[in-house]
């Protein structure tokens, strides 16, 4: 039962087995302790029992508030005030009750909870509420009664087939329209997904579903965990999306946030029943640092029950096809991973480590898995702590996926501050290829962290000012020339290379030219930086057109190969410093890219196995916006090498600067 396999495939876990065996335990021990011999399924139903719920004879409400004294239910059905009608019973361990006639209220009532305590009182959200609202003219949030007569009714399969390889089409709900306002669940699904299909992504990862007061906290900063945004439409419209994309052949996972929450006392979890602690670690660990959130505390079997559950909950209510758990590095450690560097095993293994989280995140995983097998999680985690993509059965965390997310900030980094003709080929070929060997990650060369105000897009790092003036097609401009050549083999490099799957943030594909910036204060409340011009892309003046058509290609060509396999890690042929060349084998293509700005290169050798090979996809084509310097359909013979010692076969090749292209051995 204590076997620890991770140390076989990670010899350097060796001086750290017996706190991996502690953990592994602990997150045994803890799913007894929780389910009493039960599934911990049985454990994950807060959502069924908490909350408003309608049955046949009665509205029943119930919610948990350990140090209440007094709760009220209070809403339309009250007018708004105290009514003893509507005043909650205490029935044990902090659980207070509240049933009422069908009569009494009605779908689409507004209502909340006064909750009073020792030396205060409140107006509070209820925890388990499934529809939140705020009023647009006081700004003031509500639960909302959703109980309609004709309810969403599901046309499609319940859950997807897991795709693979992994293409995911990162997407937020409010920034998908082009005008300057809040889109929709029901724009999204009319507009937004027939242009993800066509794309050819497989999974769509939506963003800021969970309701938030703040809306330019991009979702991450959650008051209402088991409530759809209201800000996109009510719940019925979100079931709508994630059916129709599951029509389309497409899964749909969501964000979630797990790793902290709202601060928002009136519309949060924090001070919920005049307790600082209820869901969250007393004292300054219970405030992150930098974000000001409230920090979970994941000893408590309340807070696990509610996380569990609210996994359980999206599951199975949305059909969404699984998660993408947001700030995992937050969760995994006291110090959140602020200017920490992971240098060291021993960073993994120290005092600085939160088992508790460690072991929420496992029954999280085994709790997702159990309620759908096929589900898809992924974590978010900058530190690379050893076994978080390893079976749980196994001694491991359970996560199906990781982000690989130092490709993105080496890529940022040579744009920033390196010459082109500067860049590290063996850095970045290690950068691209390095992870854990149990590990299945997601690479990208920009996710929507890349694009937020006082950052930028890798575009627009590349091109700058000269996008608003200069990007028409007639147009001859240096600078364009290189943004759109790299835009696109910096891409494909990091596609063809990624060991399980792959990810563009909404409108990236296309080279998108301005940052995101959600309306604020700062920039006098306004929404032109948080959409999405589609048009642009739709425009056969501007060459945007050109971007769109490489990323389509490509997502294809790794769709009808099959040549992104874990099993199969792309092979080092060539790596030249000096010429910026990376050559590199996978499934039987000979993958090129010169990355050097000035020079193109003439009988290039690059050794291989013999045979004759043909080019079957280049960046440098004419509907990419390149300049054909050498064309599809080309064949190639390898050459013989004899000396006296050995005889080596070479492809002799013209190799254009900036370009990246295949060639398939066909015989």
């Amino acid at each position: 039962m204590c076997k620890l396999p991770l140390i076989d495939i990670d010899p350097y876990l060796k001086p750290y087995k017996n706190i991996l065996k502690r953990r592994f335990l602990k997150v045994i021990q803890r799913e007894k302790e929780l389910t009493k011999g039960s599934s911990i399924l049985d454990f994950a139903t807060s959502y069924k029992y908490f909350g408003l719920h309608k049955k046949e004879d009665s509205w029943v409400f119930r919610e948990w508030a350990p140090n209440a004294k007094e709760i009220y239910f209070i809403g339309d059905m009250t007018n708004w005030e105290l009514d003893n009608d509507f005043k909650l019973t205490r029935i044990h361990n902090g659980i207070f009750e509240l049933r009422v006639p069908l009569d009494r209220i009605s779908h689409g009532d507004l209502y909340k909870l006064i909750i009073k305590w020792d030396g205060g009182e409140g107006e509070r959200i209820p925890s388990h509420a499934w529809y939140v609202v705020q009023d647009t003219h006081t700004k003031i949030f509500s639960a909302k009664v959703w109980e309609p007569e004709d309810g969403y009714v599901w046309k499609n399969l319940k859950t997807c087939a897991v795709p693979d390889p992994v293409l995911i089409y990162e997407a937020h709900i409010g920034m998908a329209t082009e005008e300057e306002r809040i889109g929709t669940y029901r724009e999204f699904t009319e507009n937004v997904l027939p242009k993800i299909c066509e794309m050819g992504y497989n999974v769509i990862q939506l963003m800021a579903i969970q309701e938030h007061p703040y809306y330019g906290s991009f979702g991450y900063q959650v008051s209402s965990f088991f409530a759809p945004s209201s800000r996109f439409g009510n719940p019925d419209e979100l079931k709508e999306l994630i059916d129709t994309a599951h029509g389309l052949g497409m899964c749909v996972i969501m964000d979630i946030v797990h790793s902290h929450a709202a601060p928002n006392e009136v519309e949060g979890l924090s001070r919920f029943d005049g307790s600082l602690d209820l869901y969250f670690h007393k004292g300054e660990r219970g405030v992150h640092p930098l974000w000001g959130s409230r920090c979970f505390d994941y000893s408590k079997k309340g807070v696990l029950k509610f996380l569990l559950s609210n996994i359980r909950y999206f599951l199975e209510e949305f059909h969404v096809d699984g998660f993408r758990f947001d700030g995992i590095t937050s969760m995994l450690y006291t110090h959140h991973g602020i200017g920490k560097d992971f240098v060291s095993y021993d960073d993994y293994f120290s005092e600085d480590v939160d088992e508790d989280a460690l072991t929420y995140l496992a029954l999280a995983n085994k709790v997702a898995h159990l309620v759908n097998p096929k589900a898809i999680t992924i974590a978010e985690d900058v530190s690379g702590m050893p076994g978080l993509c390893f079976p749980v059965s196994k001694g491991g965390v359970g996560f199906d996926y990781r982000f690989a997310m130092g490709i993105a900030d080496f890529w940022i980094k040579l744009i920033k501050d390196m010459r082109d003709e500067d860049w590290p080929m063996g850095t970045l070929w290690y950068e691209l290829t390095n992870h854990r060997k149990e590990e299945k990650t997601i690479s990208y060369a920009e996710s929507h962290d890349q694009a937020l105000v006082g950052d930028q897009t890798i575009v627009f790092r590349l091109i700058g000012a000269d996008m608003y003036f200069c990007m028409r097609k007639q147009d001859e401009n240096l600078k364009v020339d290189r943004g759109i050549a790299l835009h696109k083999i910096i891409r494909f490099i990091t596609l063809t290379t990624s060991c399980a799957g792959y990810l563009n943030f909404m409108g990236n594909e296309f080279g998108h030219p301005e940052w995101i910036d959600f309306p604020r204060e700062g920039n006098n409340w306004s929404y032109r930086y948080a959409r999405r011009q589609w048009s642009l892309a739709e425009n056969p003046v501007l060459r945007y057109e050109y971007l769109l058509n490489f990323d389509k290609d490509m997502i294809l060509f790794v769709k009808q190969t099959g040549i992104i396999d874990p099993k199969v890690p792309p092979r080092l042929l060539h790596e030249h410093n000096e010429n910026k060349v990376i050559c590199f084998e996978r499934k039987g293509y000979l993958f090129v890219f010169n990355f050097h700005p000035m020079n193109s290169f003439t009988h290039y050798r690059i050794y291989i196995s013999p045979g004759k090979y043909e080019l079957v996809f280049c960046s440098d084509d004419k509907k990419y916006g390149g300049f054909e310097r050498i064309k599809l359909g080309e064949v190639h013979f390898t050459l013989v090498e004899r000396s006296v010692d050995f005889i080596r076969h070479y492809l002799s090749l013209y190799i254009p600067n900036r370009c990246g292209f295949v060639l398939k051995k066909v015989d």
